[in-house]
């Protein structure tokens, strides 16, 4: 750190995350804004950490940095001393990650008053592969003593399976990220905010995620606005100027379809599991037939995907890689070079063996019914045997 480098507060004790013992997280002088931030993307899992931090975050009030190279439009910089993110969530900030240590702990230098630490769970999921944990895309809860854990490529049905389950009772775990232990017997998850769609609250019944009213005039503010596109296309006319413009913003506006929740305004506090066996696991997928069907599956096969997954969920932070190896080509890491490669075998072993379902249905899906489709191989006690293929 430079020495004209201006500490935010020397007053500020260490805030720290243990995740679940798996990884741990060290802030340095944050402010309270800070902290929160932090909190936000991991969770309420504030611990004084036993050992040394996977991961420490220094904040401080500016990062000189009196001559910075750009790489695109002032979104990535360098100098002398290392890579600089220069936004988060379309918000300015300086956050230099030092690629290079990635690997072995890691001390990231960030400006205060960022919305939220960029790449953090791209490092997060880094560190538990390289302490032989196995990160995985996926959704997990607990349903009549049964641990599920769901999984496919993104905007398979995760979400959807999670939240139908968790309008019968099933008790959370994780969304988006899961993490397993190394032999595969146990899962925690991240209790991140979940994308909670519009059109998926109709079939919530026990659960209601609470959506304020302005969100609610919006939702059908679009939505009729969905009905008058598609009558002009119907007719034609969509493809007349000024409507045209119209037609090619609908997709950027149904994009807004969605309130974006911490599970704990969803869930109440005792459906909240910091961890649960896996016993059981869903491979879900949409295709275009009106049906659900629900089937056996040979879990290498899913281990075999999801290691692809894996890898496409990590892209953006390998844009970033790419990146520092541009400004700093002699600079490489090791463990990146061959970390999807370790990923994969890590999670070859943790699924080996395990009971395993693949999930087809249409989407968008009724919750109802791929609840239905699901339940009865989700009772603890009661295993499918396997066609053979």
């Amino acid at each position: 750190m430079s020495d004209n480098t201006k500490i935010y507060s020397s007053n500020n004790h260490p805030v720290e995350f243990d995740i679940y013992g798996m990884a741990g997280v060290r802030l340095i002088n944050p402010s309270p804004a800070d902290a929160e931030a932090v909190t936000r993307q991991l969770g309420p899992l504030h611990a004084v950490l036993e050992g040394e931090p996977d991961i420490t975050i220094q904040f401080v009030e500016e990062i000189p940095t009196p001559t910075l190279n750009y790489l695109g439009l002032d979104f990535v910089g360098f100098d002398a001393e290392g890579l600089y993110i220069l936004k988060s969530k379309k918000a300015r900030a300086k956050v230099r990650i030092p690629f290079e240590q990635i690997g072995q702990p890691l001390e990231i230098l960030c400006e205060t008053g960022l919305r939220r630490v960029p790449l953090l769970t791209a490092l997060i999921n880094l560190a538990m592969i390289r302490k032989g944990h196995v990160p995985l895309h996926a959704a997990g809860f607990e349903y009549n003593g049964a641990g599920v854990l769901v999984t496919g490529w993104s905007k398979g049905g995760k979400t959807e399976a999670l939240l139908s389950f968790a309008d019968h009772g099933a008790r959370y775990v994780g969304d988006e990220w899961v993490f397993l232990s190394a032999d595969g017997r146990r899962m925690f998850g991240l209790t991140e905010p979940i994308h909670v769609w519009d059109w998926q609250t109709k079939y919530l019944t026990r659960i209601k995620p609470p959506v304020k009213r302005e969100k609610k005039i919006l939702f059908k503010m679009i939505r009729s606005l969905d009905r008058f596109n598609r009558m002009l296309s119907r007719r034609g006319w969509n493809r007349a100027f000024p409507l045209k413009i119209l037609d090619e913003a609908m997709p950027a506006f149904k994009r807004q379809l969605h309130v974006t929740l911490p599970p704990q305004t969803i869930f109440e506090k005792e459906k909240l599991r910091r961890g649960a066996p896996v016993d059981k696991i869903f491979y879900v997928g949409s295709w275009n037939r009106p049906e659900i069907r629900v089937e056996p599956f040979d879990a290498r096969e899913i281990a075999g995907r999801m290691a692809h997954s894996n890898r496409f969920e990590l892209t953006p932070f390998f844009e970033y890689y790419h990146a520092f190896r541009f400004a700093f080509p002699e600079r490489e890491n090791p463990f990146l070079e061959t970390v999807h490669e370790r990923h994969a075998e890590l999670l070859r072993r943790a699924l080996e063996g395990k009971e395993a379902y693949r999930v087809l249905h249409p989407y968008p899906v009724s919750l109802t019914e791929l609840f239905r489709s699901m339940e009865p191989f989700c009772q603890a006690n009661i295993t499918v045997e396997k066609n053979a293929e």
